[in-house]
């Protein structure tokens, strides 16, 4: 068999009684890497760290995965300005979060025939949109609907990595905010107590008074 080194370096083609010697001196594992290989290949390493280290990559990749995920919103072709709005301000908040928007236009009775009322409202739709989303599938129909799909234009691990940033700076908000109020509260303090000094010598200032008083009796 060709065996290869715990570093990666080629040992050569050894017998396999050569190679479990080298292994056992080296207080390692003789691990067939390809056993379909002519001849078979081999390779000295602590089997026990290889799995370990494998488990943590699988698990990091599993980790960092972003699986995407397809919002709906189904809208009518003579839709309200003010619904309009909302349904807009929704796509608006999926697409930030990275996620796909399916835009339904549904269409009842007589307006099948007027296929265009839906085209030109997904083409508007697209333009209001066009800073945080792009059209990844064109309008079409399908049935009685008409489907657009729109994609974000920030990835979803990115969108995660922002509004992960805005929670923490949000978090230290209120911390600043009470270290502001501090000084000010120290100085409405002193405001409030700087008048009782001027009160103690008015009390004190009535006693010459007195005194006139006394020596005119005299």
């Amino acid at each position: 068999m060709r065996l290869v080194g715990p570093n990666g370096e080629q040992v050569g083609i050894v017998r396999v009684e050569d190679a479990l010697r080298l292994a056992e001196e080296a207080n390692l594992d003789l691990v067939e890497v390809a056993p379909m290989a002519k001849p078979p290949v081999a390779k000295l390493m602590d089997f026990g760290k290889f799995k370990y280290e494998a488990a943590m990559k699988a698990r990091e990749a599993r980790k960092n995965q972003v699986n995407t995920v397809i919002k709906e919103i189904k809208l009518r072709p003579k839709i309200d300005p003010h619904d309009y709005g909302t349904k807009k301000g929704h796509v608006e908040r999926f697409l930030k979060a990275g996620d796909k928007v399916k835009v339904t236009i549904m269409f009842r009775g007589r307006e099948q025939s007027r296929p265009e009322l839906g085209r030109r409202l997904l083409e508007r739709l697209a333009e209001d949109i066009a800073e945080l989303g792009f059209v990844e599938s064109a309008p079409k129909q399908d049935g009685r609907n008409m489907i657009m799909v729109i994609g974000p234009t920030k990835k979803k691990a990115e969108a995660k990595a922002e509004q992960r940033r805005s929670r923490e700076q949000h978090d230290q908000r209120p911390a600043d905010t009470a270290t502001t109020a501090a000084p000010e509260a120290t100085e409405a303090t002193e405001a409030m107590e700087a008048p009782t000094a001027p009160a103690a010598e008015q009390s004190e200032a009535p006693a010459p008074q007195t005194d006139q008083a006394t020596a005119a009796a005299e």
